[in-house]
């Protein structure tokens, strides 16, 4: 029986395992599914079934950073507890999946899965295998690749939960490591005014029209608050035109200029970030048990 696309992606949903099990699997039970998750469930590789639809929204940030500082790395692996995110074994993991993201250059995290790593076997089993040791869901949620256009990557974490990425032209290891702190704590969303995306300037401007009208005052003095507030919005957004967390006297575009360096591009990547955690009430968990009792 031919093994197609939509099988393996069912079998996928129903065992949490790789794309290149699950067609292994199809492949040697004839495209049988209820005789391919059986038989994965034997050799394991089924066994995050159940931990496959947990949140994982806990975990770490690891970067990646080649010797002569011209390429790098950024991913986010997710748990579902601190705990384990403290956990040697998974931070090894995670340590290990930037190297091969690095070295290998994938397109996505489903190329990423299926490549090798350590002594043998690929991302996609060594997760699986963590899982199974661990007890949680571990998932590999995303990662970027950093290629320099510029003299230099600076790398900067603070602690394991948030990364960040900086292309740097000029200037030194210093300045490229300082703006990788100024990224991390002031969450720029671009480097400059033009980068900025317009779908974000057009919301942003209906609000401060609407805000502005709100005072009653006439159309020539509406616009000029209108141009006002987009402009103090840009500089808050904008990496060139915040201040400096060091010296807030001086914008990062004034610290730039005065180093005769050159931001390209930067990621800044945080545990966790636009996952909806599951908020647990230990006082309705006690009473739905009781109830239920």
């Amino acid at each position: 029986m031919q093994i197609n696309a939509a099988m393996v992606k069912e079998l996928r949903e129903r065992t949490g395992a790789g794309m290149m099990e699950c067609k292994k699997a199809l492949t040697q039970t004839g495209g049988e599914m209820d005789a391919a998750i059986e038989l994965m469930r034997k050799s394991g590789q089924a066994k995050a079934d159940k931990k496959a639809g947990r949140v994982a929204a806990e975990g770490v940030i690891v970067v990646a950073l080649s010797t002569d500082s011209k390429e790098a790395a950024i991913v986010e692996v997710n748990s579902e507890t601190d705990f384990v995110a403290k956990d040697e074994q998974f931070q090894t993991f995670s340590r290990a999946v930037a190297d091969v993201v690095l070295q290998h250059q994938p397109d996505d995290l489903e190329a990423l899965s299926s490549l090798p790593i350590g002594s043998g076997g690929t991302v996609e089993e060594a997760r699986l295998e963590l899982i199974s040791k661990i007890g949680e869901n571990i998932k590999l949620r995303r990662f970027e690749r950093l290629v320099s256009e510029g003299d230099r990557i600076g790398a900067y974490l603070h602690g394991s939960r948030i990364g960040v990425l900086v292309d740097m032209k000029g200037g030194d290891d210093v300045l490229v490591k300082d703006i990788a702190m100024h990224v991390a704590a002031s969450r720029p969303v671009c480097v400059s005014e033009n980068e900025v995306p317009q779908d974000l300037l057009t919301k942003e401007k209906a609000i401060f029209a609407a805000q502005a009208q709100e005072s009653g005052k006439p159309a020539d003095i509406v616009e000029k608050m209108v141009v006002g507030r987009v402009k103090k919005y840009l500089a808050e957004i904008t990496l060139v035109g915040q201040a400096f967390v060091k010296d807030p006297d001086k914008t990062v575009g004034k610290l730039l200029q005065d180093a005769g360096a050159s931001v390209s591009r930067f990621y800044r990547l945080e545990v966790g970030e636009g996952i909806e955690k599951k908020v647990e009430n230990f006082a309705d968990e006690v009473m739905a048990q009781v109830k239920g009792s």
